[in-house]
Protein backbone atom coordinates (compact mmCIF):
# COMPACT_ATOMS: atom_id res chain seq x y z
CA UNK A 1 0.00 0.00 0.00
CA UNK A 2 1.26 3.40 -1.14
CA UNK A 3 -0.22 6.01 1.53
CA UNK A 4 0.53 9.96 0.97
CA UNK A 5 -0.61 13.17 2.89
CA UNK A 6 -1.36 16.03 0.53
CA UNK A 7 -2.89 19.84 0.81
CA UNK A 8 -7.11 19.30 -0.03
CA UNK A 9 -8.13 20.92 -2.87
CA UNK A 10 -11.83 22.39 -3.34
CA UNK A 11 -12.07 19.63 -5.85
CA UNK A 12 -11.96 16.92 -3.26
CA UNK A 13 -14.82 18.19 -1.02
CA UNK A 14 -17.53 15.59 -1.93
CA UNK A 15 -15.22 12.79 -1.31
CA UNK A 16 -13.73 14.33 1.92
CA UNK A 17 -17.50 14.71 3.00
CA UNK A 18 -17.86 10.97 2.04
CA UNK A 19 -14.79 10.12 4.65
CA UNK A 20 -16.86 12.93 7.24
CA UNK A 21 -20.27 10.73 6.86
CA UNK A 22 -18.55 7.26 7.45
CA UNK A 23 -16.45 8.70 10.49
CA UNK A 24 -19.87 9.91 11.83
CA UNK A 25 -21.23 6.55 11.54
CA UNK A 26 -18.27 5.13 13.16
CA UNK A 27 -18.96 7.54 16.34
CA UNK A 28 -22.53 7.09 16.58
CA UNK A 29 -21.87 3.30 16.90
CA UNK A 30 -19.48 3.27 19.15
CA UNK A 31 -21.83 5.35 22.01
CA UNK A 32 -20.64 9.01 20.64
CA UNK A 33 -23.97 10.34 19.72
CA UNK A 34 -23.07 14.23 20.53
CA UNK A 35 -20.11 15.07 18.53
CA UNK A 36 -20.33 16.70 14.97
CA UNK A 37 -23.96 16.26 15.28
CA UNK A 38 -26.13 17.68 12.76
CA UNK A 39 -24.20 19.17 9.70
CA UNK A 40 -20.73 19.38 11.33
CA UNK A 41 -18.20 19.77 9.60
CA UNK A 42 -20.02 21.52 6.81
CA UNK A 43 -18.63 21.45 3.13
CA UNK A 44 -18.05 25.55 4.27
CA UNK A 45 -15.71 24.28 7.31
CA UNK A 46 -13.94 21.61 5.14
CA UNK A 47 -13.39 24.69 2.10
CA UNK A 48 -12.38 26.77 4.68
CA UNK A 49 -9.78 24.53 6.23
CA UNK A 50 -8.71 24.16 2.23
CA UNK A 51 -8.79 27.79 1.53
CA UNK A 52 -6.21 28.65 4.68
CA UNK A 53 -4.09 25.50 3.88
CA UNK A 54 -4.75 23.81 6.99
CA UNK A 55 -6.81 20.83 4.73
CA UNK A 56 -5.32 17.68 4.19
CA UNK A 57 -6.31 14.34 2.61
CA UNK A 58 -4.85 10.69 3.28
CA UNK A 59 -5.11 8.61 0.53
CA UNK A 60 -4.07 4.81 0.07
CA UNK A 61 -2.82 4.03 -3.35
CA UNK A 62 -4.89 7.06 -5.23
CA UNK A 63 -8.21 7.22 -3.27
CA UNK A 64 -8.61 8.84 -0.17
CA UNK A 65 -9.27 7.73 2.89
CA UNK A 66 -8.78 10.16 5.64
CA UNK A 67 -8.92 14.13 5.95
CA UNK A 68 -7.41 16.11 8.65
CA UNK A 69 -7.14 20.08 9.37
CA UNK A 70 -3.09 20.78 10.60
CA UNK A 71 -3.70 24.84 11.09
CA UNK A 72 -0.51 27.01 12.47
CA UNK A 73 -1.57 28.52 16.33
CA UNK A 74 -3.30 30.41 17.81
CA UNK A 75 -6.13 28.44 17.92
CA UNK A 76 -8.85 30.71 19.87
CA UNK A 77 -10.40 27.83 22.07
CA UNK A 78 -7.18 27.31 23.57
CA UNK A 79 -6.35 30.53 24.68
CA UNK A 80 -8.15 29.69 28.40
CA UNK A 81 -7.90 25.94 29.67
CA UNK A 82 -9.59 24.88 32.55
CA UNK A 83 -8.81 22.39 34.98
CA UNK A 84 -4.95 21.67 34.26
CA UNK A 85 -2.46 23.46 32.17
CA UNK A 86 -0.90 23.38 28.71
CA UNK A 87 2.62 21.27 29.02
CA UNK A 88 3.91 24.11 26.77
CA UNK A 89 2.19 27.31 26.75
CA UNK A 90 5.05 29.98 25.38
CA UNK A 91 6.11 28.49 22.38
CA UNK A 92 3.88 28.51 18.54
CA UNK A 93 1.89 25.25 18.05
CA UNK A 94 -0.10 23.98 15.09
CA UNK A 95 -3.47 22.30 16.04
CA UNK A 96 -5.07 19.15 14.66
CA UNK A 97 -8.73 19.15 13.88
CA UNK A 98 -11.90 17.53 12.05
CA UNK A 99 -9.46 14.26 12.07
CA UNK A 100 -12.32 11.97 9.89
CA UNK A 101 -11.33 8.35 8.38
CA UNK A 102 -13.18 5.25 6.78
CA UNK A 103 -13.24 2.41 9.00
CA UNK A 104 -11.58 -0.08 7.22
CA UNK A 105 -8.72 2.46 6.99
CA UNK A 106 -6.16 1.27 9.90
CA UNK A 107 -2.97 3.09 11.12
CA UNK A 108 -4.53 6.62 10.23
CA UNK A 109 -4.33 8.08 13.32
CA UNK A 110 -0.21 7.26 13.57
CA UNK A 111 0.52 8.53 10.06
CA UNK A 112 -1.37 11.64 10.36
CA UNK A 113 0.86 12.36 13.71
CA UNK A 114 4.30 11.68 11.79
CA UNK A 115 3.51 13.73 9.24
CA UNK A 116 2.42 16.73 11.68
CA UNK A 117 5.47 15.96 13.84
CA UNK A 118 7.57 16.54 10.83
CA UNK A 119 6.48 19.59 10.32
CA UNK A 120 5.72 21.02 13.84
CA UNK A 121 7.08 19.87 17.56
CA UNK A 122 4.14 21.31 19.22
CA UNK A 123 1.14 20.03 18.31
CA UNK A 124 -2.22 19.94 20.31
CA UNK A 125 -6.07 18.19 19.61
CA UNK A 126 -9.05 18.19 21.44
CA UNK A 127 -11.95 15.57 21.47
CA UNK A 128 -15.33 15.19 22.56
CA UNK A 129 -15.29 13.38 26.00
CA UNK A 130 -17.33 10.14 24.64
CA UNK A 131 -15.09 9.95 21.87
CA UNK A 132 -13.28 6.69 23.46
CA UNK A 133 -11.98 5.78 20.37
CA UNK A 134 -9.82 9.07 19.50
CA UNK A 135 -9.00 9.50 23.51
CA UNK A 136 -7.27 5.79 23.13
CA UNK A 137 -5.34 6.83 20.01
CA UNK A 138 -4.28 10.23 21.34
CA UNK A 139 -2.92 8.85 24.46
CA UNK A 140 -1.22 5.87 22.60
CA UNK A 141 0.39 8.36 20.29
CA UNK A 142 2.15 9.59 23.50
CA UNK A 143 0.66 12.84 24.12
CA UNK A 144 -0.69 14.34 27.54
CA UNK A 145 -4.07 14.79 28.78
CA UNK A 146 -3.46 19.01 29.73
CA UNK A 147 -7.75 20.35 30.48
CA UNK A 148 -10.74 21.00 29.16
CA UNK A 149 -10.77 23.68 26.98
CA UNK A 150 -14.97 25.19 25.60
CA UNK A 151 -15.57 25.66 21.94
CA UNK A 152 -17.37 29.06 21.17
CA UNK A 153 -20.62 26.72 21.17
CA UNK A 154 -19.61 26.01 24.93
CA UNK A 155 -19.31 22.68 24.24
CA UNK A 156 -16.68 21.02 26.73
CA UNK A 157 -13.55 19.43 24.40
CA UNK A 158 -10.53 17.29 26.41
CA UNK A 159 -7.43 18.84 25.45
CA UNK A 160 -3.84 17.69 24.72
CA UNK A 161 -0.51 18.53 23.79
CA UNK A 162 2.62 16.65 22.87
CA UNK A 163 6.05 18.18 22.28
CA UNK A 164 9.17 17.01 20.43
Amino acid sequence: MNRTITKANPQQVDDIMNVIAAAKQIMRQSGNMHQWADSYPSTDVILHDIEVGGGHVVEDDGTIVAYFAFLPSPEPTYAKIYEGNWIEDTLPYHVVHRIASYPDAHGIFKSIMDFCFAHDNNIRIDTHRDNKIMQHVILKQGFTYCGIIYLLSGDERLAYQKTK
